[in-house]
């Protein structure tokens, strides 16, 4: 008579009927192919970022760059980038991939934009030149 021991790890399924199976029979999610661009990383930190300060869990900018070890300007940098529209915003936080090589769009090439005050204009500006940057991989 043989006897085998095997250690059994029981999940619940993430879908709507909850039940518990073995963990070998969870499907894994596809691996990520490339990484999330730079630009899109830094937009997230500044909406982070804003509602900490927003929330009162961070005295100021200046406490924030504290906690971030960054430079005060470079906190100001990144914080600028809420000035951005909307729309603007979204299409940074959802760029595609970078599989290859170096970012299409970096930070630097935004903050003239983030210096115009006027939505419309920042709209014009970006889909002048900037947008087409975006899908570039």
């Amino acid at each position: 008579m043989i006897t085998v021991k095997r250690e059994i790890g029981f999940v619940r399924r993430p879908d709507k009927s909850h039940a518990i199976v073995p963990a070998d029979e969870v499907p894994k999610p596809p691996a990520f192919a490339g990484r999330v661009p730079r630009i899109s990383r830094l937009m997230a930190l500044a909406i982070h970022f804003d509602r900490l300060v927003r929330e009162g869990k961070v005295a100021d900018l200046s406490a924030l760059a504290r906690l971030a070890h960054v430079t005060q300007p470079r906190m100001t940098q990144i914080m600028n980038l809420n000035h951005l529209a909307p729309d603007i915003q979204e299409q940074l936080l959802f760029l595609p991939p970078v599989t290859r090589g170096r970012d299409a769009l970096h930070e630097r090439l935004v903050r003239p934009l983030v210096a115009v005050v006027d939505w419309r204009e920042q709209r014009r500006a970006w889909s002048a030149g900037l947008a087409s940057k975006t899908h570039s991989t």
